[in-house]
């Protein structure tokens, strides 16, 4: 991904969001953000998936369908007030940078 580290915070604010509305998995996580134009390896998005759980924004469930077994991530309270605010800084950032 280009300007990975520009573009990581978008990213954890796309999984956040998505994860504050219905449970989400990676994969489901990997298309979503290619069709936002992110492009990311399971490499990448896991470890980024587990640190956002580390710290508090997700939890995650297994859910075994057959043999397969998914892990299911959904936003915590800490994760929803750390969208709140997001939120609110984004208003703020793109009020001043889309000025003419």
């Amino acid at each position: 991904m280009k300007f990975k580290d520009l573009l990581s915070g978008f990213v954890r604010l796309h999984i956040l969001h998505h994860a504050a509305e219905h449970e989400v998995y990676g994969q489901w996580m990997i298309d979503e953000l290619a069709r936002h134009g992110y492009k990311l390896s399971p490499g990448t998005l896991y470890p980024m998936l587990h640190a956002m759980e580390q710290k508090g924004y997700l939890r995650s469930r297994k859910q075994r369908d057959g043999r397969t077994v998914r892990t299911l991530y959904r936003a915590t309270a800490l994760g929803k007030r750390a969208l709140t605010l997001a939120r609110t800084r984004l208003r703020e950032f793109t009020g001043e940078v889309m000025k003419d």
